[in-house]
């Protein structure tokens, strides 16, 4: 990959990424690209800096070094007020359906929330809006009305979905979506983000430990080793 100072064509765009934490280097100059409605797969042991990297893209932690485009944007120098217009463009799904829901209020609020935040509705359009995102995760409308511990674990990692979703975002970073699931409903959650990427041409930063899963679900995986992205990884197809 060319490392030059040019604006990137890629959705997503990392170069030479490093994140410390102390005197640790968890992310040691890290680069990749995700194109619109490309998988790109991170697959490593636990401790590798998969999740480092992956909150680094989010900017819910600021890297030490190196630069990350998205959207034709540099993030990695911006403010939180000049991120702000940018991040419902760019949304993360996480390993724990459960403790990325607020346990206190029902999914329809939660569902209504990054609307009412960002603007993306009228008042009166948001009620559709809820209803429309619980469909098109295969949730009943009734489950709206439900508090996350009222849900089974697929249930609610399918409200996660359907949140991010909410933002209308070009790029969801999904960080172990499945591996907290019991193994009947993991099946059904990479197909829903399969269909979902097809449908709305989402491009996709999948976070994975699993080597069997990259290979199905990802057009592209690179191998996390230490920090660093090891020569061995693969492309689907």
């Amino acid at each position: 990959m060319s490392h030059a100072s040019t604006a990137p064509t890629a959705l997503l765009d990392v170069r030479d990424l490093v994140v410390r934490y102390g005197p640790v280097t968890a992310v040691d100059g890290v680069s990749f690209t995700v194109a619109a409605g490309e998988t790109v797969g991170l697959y490593g042991p636990s401790g590798c800096g998969k999740s480092s990297t992956a909150h680094a893209v989010l900017r819910l932690r600021r890297p030490q070094s190196g630069r990350i485009w998205f959207d034709g944007t540099e993030l990695t120098s911006l403010s939180e007020r000049r991120l702000r217009p940018l991040r419902p463009r760019l949304q993360p799904v996480f390993q724990d359906p459960y403790g990325s829901l607020s346990p206190r209020r029902r999914i329809r609020d939660q569902l209504a929330e990054p609307l009412r935040v960002h603007g993306l509705r009228a008042p009166a359009a948001v009620p559709g809006r809820v209803a429309e995102l619980l469909g098109l995760v295969g949730l009943e409308p009734s489950c709206g009305d439900r508090f996350p511990h009222e849900l089974s674990g697929g249930q609610c990692q399918r409200a996660g979905i359907a949140r991010a979703l909410a933002c209308e975002p070009r790029l969801i970073v999904l960080d172990e979506p499945v591996s907290a699931l019991d193994p009947s409903l993991r099946a059904g959650i990479v197909n829903l983000l399969l269909d979902l990427q097809q449908d709305l041409g989402l491009g996709y930063l999948f976070i994975c430990h699993d080597p069997v899963l990259v290979r199905h679900f990802c057009d592209r995986v690179l191998t996390m080793r230490g920090g660093r992205v090891s020569t061995g990884g693969w492309q689907s197809g």
